[in-house]
């Protein structure tokens, strides 16, 4: 896996202050998206376990409090994303549960594949759906088009919170 962008302190992509870590890879190309750039899987920097261990850092980092951890894309659940986003988010849930999680991606929750939900499982709140250009609203919290919901979730009984 790659990603583009790792900001170790961002109030913007979820609520409260938060690691963001922007990944490479999009098989769903939304008309009008903001981050095209981010398509295509080998852009930017190889993700690799010093990376883990940054964001793990910068996630326990005493002097900055963070609440959690947000990724976003490109796509976090893109098929060959899987494997290291699980890895990421099982040591995240492991060595500081107190954190959580945010996740964004154009699949919906109720199209996830059996790997995709294994990290849904780690997964506090899921912004889902595809970026629609016809439903665009700049005005809603967290996503870009109405059609997408944020999930806040408790296992298998995902609870849309529409804000």
């Amino acid at each position: 896996m790659n990603y583009l962008q790792y900001y170790p302190t961002d109030v913007v992509n979820g609520e409260g202050t938060r690691c963001t870590l922007f990944v490479s890879g999009c098989e769903h190309a939304c008309k009008g998206c903001h981050n095209s750039s981010s398509w295509d899987a080998v852009k930017g920097h190889p993700f690799t376990e010093n990376t883990v261990d940054q964001i793990l850092r910068d996630l326990a980092d005493t002097r900055i409090f963070r609440d959690g951890l947000s990724l976003s894309g490109g796509d976090p659940l893109y098929p060959d994303n899987i494997s290291d986003i699980l890895h990421l988010v099982t040591r995240v849930k492991t060595e500081l549960p107190d954190k959580n999680i945010w996740l964004w991606t154009g699949y919906t929750f109720e199209e996830l594949s059996l790997l995709q939900k294994e990290v849904i499982r780690y997964v506090d709140v899921l912004i889902d759906g595809k970026y629609e250009e016809d439903k665009k609203n700049l005005t809603l919290p967290w996503r870009g088009s109405s059609n997408q919901r944020v999930l806040h979730l408790n296992n298998d009984n995902p609870k849309s919170i529409m804000y």
